[in-house]
């Protein structure tokens, strides 16, 4: 919890205001007793009304002052802690947004979401109740004690035996409890997992007819957090009753031996009747203390869980001194020598790769599933860096400039469609929130999704769900790559990008694609020969190695798994065209 102090210093004037006015408080309800207790002595035995109401105002009006002094510390409490959990849930999302695909495999999205809700719920909570109670406690109980030895120095041994068994009762729940937070956080992650993959996977669920096994996993990981959170519930529960069974038994005591030296004449009434409030106080402050001891544990585990996020350290980083690209900028694109391994894997995925795509051509990469295709262009986009070797963007190798800088140049369509909650004219300027209505039609009809919106009733301002659910597959491939045109990028990366196109739709796209983007570099990872046999050079992978390279006529006659490929799909006169 230390590491995140730092988002605390923003708010330090409300913390000490907040202090001086629970100083105040304390103060207020700490001066209550000896009020009574001269109403009682003064006023009630003696029949002295005019005093009980005179004193009786003076309470009054100091049991208003602490309250509007609890007030204003509930205020500053509030703000304080909503404030942290607002800064630590921006700097948690813009951290994740930093994170590169080992980050990724190193935090599950179900976690990443617990971390940025429930963990931070559960500071913000202990914030507030840490600003309420952990400077007013300590005052309360220290101005108790004070004020109660001063009362009667002779039954300090009650509170003396008191305070030993509350802080026996804290140190008990403190050793069953801590390690049942731990694991309750946990276990909220693996009911987000779930529930998640649940939701996600309800149509192949449903096509399986498996509703009820998924339940059973559902309803397995819901009652492990239950009985887990009913263990501690149950654990904490009994700290309330021995905490007034404590309290019952030192009134009793207090009642005992104070009515002993009230009869011996060493006593009054109203001192007996204050020290019983002191001792009360005193109790009670080590209620409040026990009960923040009892929440830190947790809210220490969701520190330590929100901390391993934002101090990750990114394993792809930009360079201290970054180069830049050329201002005559050319969209050649130079693997060399490049190898690579999956952070934590063993064997290498890629081996000594080298090709070269010429500025304005379309190289196209094919491949047995697992080859590496996919693996090429997340190298190149960087969202994992080469183990030996290096990638040359416009003579420049990619290490050596921001992220962000070379992924300006680029229009990614990534092997997954992924739309965004909102429209399609949303979804479309994604990439340049200032392209006109005329570069989205235009992105559009190379894209060939003009007909298509053009069929729904409210155009390019009709909703698109979560993920664009309700889209079909091949209509959300299109609006995927007519965002990455609209950006009218030198260099396009399609990561099988078609396959969810029927053969028309694949052929004029990739029509629309040669005419329009003439100029810009295309490399082209695809499953299917007839995508990919006009491109001007094609790179064959096997097992992560490149085996042939050329054109469609001449990889037919050179390379035997082209061949292998392109005749399970294609007849020899289609080949052949």
């Amino acid at each position: 919890m230390v590491k995140l102090v730092k988002y605390l210093s923003s708010y330090y004037g409300y913390i000490l205001g907040a202090v001086a006015l629970l100083f105040l408080q304390a103060n207020c309800d700490l001066a209550l007793p000896d009020y009574m207790s001269d109403i009682v002595n003064t006023g009630v035995m003696t029949g002295n009304t005019n005093y009980i109401l005179k004193t009786g105002a003076t309470m009054l009006l100091i049991t208003l002052l602490g309250t509007a002094a609890s007030v204003m510390v509930g205020y500053f409490a509030a703000r304080t802690a909503a404030g942290v959990a607002r800064d630590l849930r921006s700097g948690v999302f813009k951290k994740v947004e930093q994170f590169t695909h080992a980050e990724f495999d190193h935090f599950s999205t179900a976690s990443l979401i617990t971390r940025t809700t429930n963990d931070i719920t559960q500071l913000q909570t202990v914030l507030v109740m840490m600003i309420r109670l952990v400077f007013y406690a300590p005052i309360l109980g220290v101005g108790g004690v004070i004020k109660a030895i001063s009362s009667s120095s002779s039954m300090s041994w009650i509170i003396g035996i008191a305070v030993l068994c509350l802080i026996g009762v804290v140190v008990i729940l403190f050793i069953v409890v801590i390690p049942k937070f731990k694991l309750i956080q946990s276990l909220i992650d693996r009911l987000n997992l779930v529930a998640r993959e649940n939701i996600e996977g309800m149509l192949v669920i449903r096509a399986f007819n498996t509703q009820k096994f998924e339940g059973a996993r559902f309803d397995k990981a819901n009652r492990d957090l239950l009985e887990t959170n009913l263990f501690v519930n149950r654990a904490m529960a009994l700290m309330m009753p021995v905490m007034m069974l404590i309290m019952n038994l030192v009134t009793v005591i207090i009642v005992w031996v104070g009515a002993k030296h009230v009869s011996a004449f060493q006593m009054g009434i109203g001192d007996m009747m204050a020290y019983m409030q002191y001792a009360m106080q005193i109790i009670m402050a080590f209620l409040m203390m026990s009960m923040m001891f009892i929440m830190f544990p947790r809210a220490a585990v969701a520190a330590d869980r929100i901390a391993e996020v934002l101090e990750k350290e990114e394993s792809i980083a930009d360079p201290e001194e970054p180069a830049s690209f050329r201002e005559e900028f050319q969209p050649t694109i130079e693997f060399r020598n490049v190898n690579f391994a999956y952070p934590g894997g063993e064997d290498a995925v890629l081996h000594n790769i080298n090709f070269l795509a010429p500025a304005g051509q379309t190289t196209a990469i094919i491949g047995s599933t697992g080859s590496g295709k996919s693996t090429l262009l997340n190298l190149l986009m960087r969202f994992y860096d080469v183990t030996a070797g290096e990638i040359l963007v416009d003579g420049q190798d990619i290490r050596t400039v921001t992220r962000r800088s070379l992924r300006e140049k680029i229009g990614y369509i990534p092997q997954k469609s992924t739309l965004f909650s909102g429209s399609i004219r949303s979804n479309l300027s994604y990439g340049d929130k200032k392209a006109t209505q005329e570069t989205l039609a235009k992105a559009a009809e190379i894209a060939q999704a003009t007909e298509f919106i053009a069929a729904k009733e409210e155009g390019y301002d009709s909703v698109i769900a979560q993920g664009g659910t309700n889209v079909s597959g091949g209509q959300r491939q299109r609006l995927s790559i007519a965002r990455a045109l609209v950006k009218n990028a030198p260099i396009y990366l399609f990561d099988d990008s078609f396959s969810a196109l029927d053969l028309k739709t694949d052929r004029n796209l990739r029509g629309a694609l040669q005419r329009e983007t003439g100029t810009s570099t295309i490399l082209l990872v695809a499953q299917r020969v007839s995508t990919i046999m006009n491109a001007e050079q094609i790179i064959v992978l096997d097992n992560g190695r490149i085996v042939g390279k050329g054109t469609h006529n001449e990889l037919l006659q050179t390379c035997e798994v082209y061949q292998e490929i392109a005749y399970s799909q294609l007849s020899e006169e289609e080949l052949a065209r």
